[in-house]
This record gives structure tokens, sequence and C-alpha cells, in this order.
């Protein structure tokens, strides 16, 4: 009988504990939402403030949020939200945040393009507020000085756009994703086409804006050259909230040139691959090829794809080729000759559109998950043949090769927070999207890119195995949300940062003891 009374009694209570609960949390909700407002309408008294704070209850809660979640894992009923969205229009209205986010003991996340692929910027484990800063998107483009002056709610594509409307000739190594946030892009290292020729995105900031904890403004100048050093490829969440940044614009001819060539494994793809991994980063730095390797499920084979950016004509290009990689066999008609700008649009999929493309922010997000290695010694011919067969059996993981070497070489380990630099012949990216939704389709989707990234383990770095911090990935550890530890931190630290891992929790130390700027994978304090 009592076992009859149990079972009856237990499903009651699980439908009463979800009510109980929901009741209980809007109520602290709404709590939190007066008592947040009260305090950033004392310290912005002539702004209209609560035009720019929501909670779930406001009708533009929902769509804010979603505007820039760009990986549907991260967009599920289940996912913990928010308690409050702050827009910022101006640097005051960040400083308030900071302030009164302290002051109520809350979790703040901070979000520009919402492309990191673990969603740290907006989700969290426990309540938190987050702080979309895709309103501060100014951009300044000076010719005169070379230099350019973006916040970082802006995109790469609308800093392209800003730069090619002042100068055919002047450009900025940073990515070809159109849609993604100068912020997060900045503050992980970031990467292009150009990096061959001028490094990553880090070795080409002047100066930079930024609150810290306790809401002062800070330049390169004010901040030191420590912090200075740590917000440029060190993650800037960990450490304040940066504004802007102060760019160096580089030279580019006015016409480069394009190719996309594709092979088969049918097309004697092998040695191809094989010949590319032993050029790729020894080749004319003004030529960046990169591999992406995608399984063909209808024929049971691997198409490979090289994709090339080339500053210069096609005419040199195909000398460059013909000396450095005859095997792909490029001729003038694979090429394409364009403006930097429209080459832009060739590596963005825009090929076809108006160069104004690169304004719209609009993406289609997909479920995705991201992993990240890198290469320092050759993989033999049959270890290629072994990866065909794997990634033919997984069906669903495709990898991206992009090359090194040429300026990335001759830049030291501890210049910047991002540490790979000499010795790695190319970083892959493990590369995982899907439609389905579900538990179960993330979890086969997720576990094929750990399987393959498993299997890579013979050929990568060895010892310390490197990853890319653009390229988030908390399977390679996590540490505890406001009390991140120095053991817990270290594992998934010197992945990112190597041996200048110590010096960020340095500055970390000095900038914020009390933790304050926190995520699962922040830096952590001493």
């Amino acid at each position: 009988m009592n076992v009859f009374k149990c079972s009856y009694r237990l499903p009651l209570l699980l439908l009463v504990l979800p009510l109980i609960f929901q009741s209980v949390t809007s109520a602290i909700d709404g709590s939190v939402y007066e008592t947040f407002l009260g305090c950033m309408s004392k310290r912005n008294s002539s702004d209209h403030v609560s035009s720019l704070i929501y909670n779930p209850k406001n009708s533009s809660y929902s769509s804010t949020l979603q505007a820039y979640i760009r990986n549907k894992r991260f967009n599920t009923s289940s996912t913990l939200k928010p308690v409050i969205i702050v827009t910022p229009l101006h640097v005051p209205h960040v400083q308030s945040t900071i302030l009164c986010t302290k002051n109520m003991g809350m979790n703040l996340r901070i979000r520009s393009g919402g492309h990191d692929f673990e969603g740290l910027s907006y989700v969290s484990d426990i309540n938190f507020l987050l702080l979309d800063m895709s309103n501060l998107q100014s951009i300044n483009v000076n010719i005169e000085d070379e230099t350019a002056t973006v916040q970082v709610g802006a995109t790469i594509g609308e800093l392209y756009y800003n730069i090619w409307n002042k100068s055919k000739v002047h450009a900025f190594p940073a990515g070809v994703c159109p849609t993604v946030g100068i912020g997060g892009h900045i503050s992980g290292g970031g990467y292009g086409v150009l990096m061959r020729k001028y490094g990553l995105t880090v070795d080409n900031i002047i100066d930079a804006t930024i609150v810290d904890v306790n809401a002062r403004v800070l330049t390169r100048k004010s901040m030191g050259e420590d912090l200075f050093w740590a917000i440029r490829g060190g993650g800037g969440a960990s450490f304040g909230v940066v504004i802007s940044y102060k760019l160096h614009l580089v030279r580019v001819p006015e016409t480069v040139t394009v190719f996309r060539v594709s092979k088969t494994f049918q097309q004697n793809d092998t040695d191809i691959v094989y010949s590319w991994q032993h050029v790729a980063d020894k080749i004319d730095r003004d030529l960046f090829i990169r591999l992406n390797l995608k399984p063909d499920n209808t024929k049971n084979t691997i198409h490979a794809s090289f994709t090339a950016f080339f500053l210069g004509n096609s005419e040199r290009l195909v000398n460059v080729m013909n000396s450095g990689f005859p095997e792909l066999g490029i001729q003038i008609s694979d090429c394409k000759m364009m403006s930097w700008i429209e080459s832009e649009l060739f590596w963005s999929s825009n090929v076809n559109n108006p160069v104004e493309i690169l304004l719209e922010r609009k993406y289609s997000p997909k479920f995705s998950k991201r992993k990240s290695d890198y290469m320092q010694t050759l993989i033999p011919r049959n270890g290629f043949e072994s990866l065909w067969k794997k990634m033919v059996e997984l069906k669903v993981v495709e990898l991206v090769f992009n090359p090194y070497g040429g300026r990335m070489s001759e830049i030291g380990e501890s210049e910047t927070p991002f540490p790979h630099r000499a010795g790695n012949i190319f970083k892959i990216q493990y590369s995982v999207n899907w439609d389905k939704e579900g538990a179960e389709a993330e979890e086969y989707y997720v576990n094929q890119s750990r399987v393959l990234y498993e299997f890579m383990t013979p050929f990568v770095s060895k010892n310390l195995r490197g990853a890319y911090l653009n390229y988030r990935d908390l399977d390679i550890g996590t540490s505890f949300v406001g009390n991140n530890s120095y053991e817990d931190a270290k594992v998934y630290g010197e992945k990112y940062f190597k041996g200048n891992f110590d010096r960020l929790v340095k500055v970390k130390t000095t900038v914020d003891r009390d933790n304050f700027f926190t995520n699962e994978q922040s830096i952590p304090t001493l």
C-alpha cells in the first residue's frame, strides 16, 4: 500500500515543484531588476536607462537575448537565461553596470558578437547579468596615420567596409566571418588570411580603452603594459570590459588573387594533401592556402578543398605555385583577381553580393561544436590514409587546416598571450554542425568531434597539447565560476597560453583580486 501511495505522490510533487520554483524565481528576478534599475538610475540621473535594461517580463527581452546567440545549443528552453540584460549606449552605462552588478553580488557576462563556440559570453550555470555591447559599434578610420579605432560591438564586416570606404590599399588582419564581433575576436587572438604576412589581429593593436573592476576608464598609458599585454589574446573578459581597440592598418595591393580548388580521394588526394603540409608554412608569405577536409557521405570519400588568398596578381601566383606547390596544378584559369574587399566577400561566400552585405548582422545559427589542435610535425602518408578512413566512418566532422609560418614564426611566444608561433606548421579546427534538436542529437555530434580529436593524438603537438582560445572548448578543462582555482584553471590555461598563463594570472591578481570578472574558463587569481 505504501508503495502505491509513494508512486502517486511523486508525480504530483514533480508537477508542483517547478511551479513553486518558477514563482520564487520570478519574485527574485523582479526584486533583482528593481534593485538594479534603482542603482543604474541613481548613477545615470540624466539618462532614461530603463530603456536599456531588460528582464524576462519585458516584451523585447527574448529578441534582445537571441539577436546575438550564434550557437543553437545555447538557445534552448533548458538554457539558464540572464536575470537582466543591459545594452549600454555610452561608457558611463558600462561603468554603472559594473558597480551595480558588484554591489548585488551578481555574475557578469560580456557579449560582443556572440560567436564564442561555448556561449560563455551569454550562458552561465548560475544566475547572471548580461552586458550586451552590440550598441557600442563606432568605427573611426584615419588613413593619414594608418589607424582605426573600433568599439567592441562592431563586427569584422563593418570594420572592413569602413576601411574600404576610406582606402582601396589598406586592410586589417582579422577573420573572414563578417558577423563576428570585434571584442571577442581580438581578445582571443584573432587571425585571417593576412596572418602569414602581418601576423595575428592582436599583433596589430596599438592601444585600447577598458573599464576596470573599479569602473575606471583606462587607456594603454594609464592601464600599464601588463594589462595591455593581457587583453591582446588573453581573453579580455577576465580583466575588465574592453570598450575599444586602436588598430594599425596594413597595406595591400589594389588587386589580389584568390582560388578555390577541390579534389577527392580518388583524384590522388593523399599525395596532394601530403605535399601541402610540406609547403604550407614555407611558401611565399604573400600566399595563404587553407585546406578543408570534408566527408562525402553519398560517395564514402573525402573532399579536399584548397582555398587561397594572394597579395598579387594571378601570373605571379601561378609562378609561386609552380615552384612551391606544383602538385596542385594551379593554372591562370583557376585564379580570380579582385580588390581586397571583394576577396572578403569571396571568403565569406558572399561573392555575388554588393559590398554593403558586410554591414549585415543577420546570422542563421546552427547547433555546433569546435575543437582545435596545433601541428608541429608532418603527418606521414599512412597517417593521412587512416585519417580518411576515420572521417568517412564518423561522417560528420570537418577539418580545417590553417597554415602558419611567415610573420607568425618571427613573433616571440611571449610578445602577446597567444603563444603558438614558431614551430607550428598549421592549426587544426574540428568543425561539427547539425540541425536536429535535442540532447540525443547533441550527444551524438559532440561525441563525434571528441572521437576524431582523440584519434589525432599521435599526430598533434606533444607534451602540452595546444588549443586556440577563440575556438573555446570546455572539454579541455573548466573551473568553478567565482572561485576559479589556480590548479583547475592551469589545465586549460596552459593549453591556450602555454608559459604565458602564469603571467596572465599575475595580471589578473593585480587588476581584479576579488575575481569579479569570471567564467568557466577565465583566468584565476592567486
